[in-house]
């Protein structure tokens, strides 16, 4: 449908009404041309990128053997931006073979945290992708520290118990049985940073989860609406 609409844009822009002039052509067809390449060097970059987190996982965590491996979060970064520091994200479940498998395995979340220049002139280079595989347990204790990062509160298990039966917004995190939690009200240059483990630490600004990468020195902000599909894909689907 993106596409769809891309290029509907792009027609109504360099198309003209009528088509008398010939530069009028040369122009129209030469901004849809240069629009398809960008589309498919998006598209192209997605599956190599995909196939890479594929053969990340085979080569270091050998003993999943049959799973399933989804893009969770790629065509949100805008292309413009694509070179600098972002996250990708999948999403992998096991499953047992059979005739007919089924998708009721453990769950994992791979984030794939780029660098500065992995992608130029010449394509991307993955190895300037750091790699991180996370399950769910992992997920929650990222989430406490998270919340103890961004707010007062500082109990364990009644965090846990609020993460596990609430929702992630971008106040705080609602619950349906506990109280809820609220986030602090920073203003866009202020910082609340807790030193994770020994590759990163998690910072809380504007209403949003960022990560700082110890080894690269990489701070990867990562949207509201990824965590709440992280979240919703390992405690709700």
């Amino acid at each position: 449908m993106k596409k769809l609409l891309l290029f509907s844009l792009v027609t109504l822009v360099f198309v003209p009404k009528t088509f008398a002039q010939n530069d009028g052509l040369v122009a129209a067809a030469a901004g849809l041309a240069a629009v398809g390449a960008a589309i498919v060097s998006v598209d192209n970059m997605k599956e190599q990128a995909e196939l890479t987190a594929t053969e990340w996982l085979m080569n270091n965590r050998p003993d999943i053997t049959s799973f399933s491996l989804k893009t969770l979060d790629f065509d949100g970064k805008k292309a413009k931006d694509m070179s600098a520091v972002s996250l990708i994200t999948y999403k992998i479940q096991e499953f047992q073979l059979a005739e007919k498998p089924k998708l009721d395995g453990k769950k994992y979340v791979l984030f794939g945290f780029t660098s500065h220049g992995w992608i130029n002139e010449y394509g991307a280079n993955f190895s300037k992708v750091r790699w991180y595989l996370i399950d769910s347990h992992e997920w929650m204790n990222m989430m406490t520290a998270y919340v103890k990062t961004a707010s007062s509160e500082r109990d364990d298990t009644s965090i846990k118990e609020t993460l596990r039966s609430g929702k992630i917004v971008n106040r705080g995190v609602n619950s349906r049985t506990n109280e809820s939690i609220s986030f602090y009200k920073l203003d866009g240059d202020m910082y609340t940073v807790r030193d994770y483990n020994e590759s990163m630490k998690l910072v809380y600004n504007e209403r949003s989860l960022g990560i700082y990468l110890k080894q690269t020195s990489d701070l990867v902000q990562i949207g509201r609406n990824d965590i709440i599909k992280i979240h919703d894909f390992f405690y709700s689907e």
